[in-house]
């Protein structure tokens, strides 16, 4: 195709390009919940280490069991954050071949397919993990809750 294409199939080009632009606005709003989360526990975990040097000691040792969760959901939602970002970075890279494609005169269906599975692979990934993090949220929320069930000392 010539370097200066018809204005119709730019217009068609740029259709095809845009499409996979509403899945990289799904990605960043799953992206902005991920990034909250994770600064959520962080904060937490920061604050649990700052009070743990005043804590008697059966009290510190359930403070570092809190530790070791909140370690495991931020490893967790970092996870998530790097895999969907990848999978954002495709789609970007997607939409690129998918507008140069018609400017140059090779064959991008096979890399364009490639490219996409991979992005849908590492999406699929990090609400995998994502959906792991809530479980250990849950969990750790769920024991205190049966320590609330079980009454106060002196009931």
């Amino acid at each position: 195709m010539a370097l200066f294409a018809p204005v119709n199939d730019i217009a068609h080009n740029i259709q095809l390009a845009v499409a996979p632009v509403f899945l990289l606005t799904g990605i960043g709003s799953i992206l902005n919940v991920l990034a909250a989360r994770l600064g959520r526990v962080t904060d937490r975990a920061r604050k649990l280490e700052a009070e743990i040097p005043g804590y008697p000691s059966t009290r510190r040792q359930e403070a570092l069991q809190q530790l070791g969760i909140l370690d495991r959901r931020m490893a967790a939602t970092h996870r998530a954050i790097a895999l969907c970002t990848l999978s954002a970075l495709l789609v970007c890279i997607v939409v690129a071949i998918l507008f140069i494609g018609d400017l140059m005169p090779m064959r991008w269906t096979g890399i364009v397919a490639v490219l996409f599975i991979l992005a849908m692979l590492l999406l699929i990934a990090g609400l995998m993990l994502f959906l792991y993090e809530v479980q250990i949220a849950l969990k750790s929320v769920r024991v205190k809750a049966a320590l609330l069930g079980k009454g106060l000392p002196g009931d």
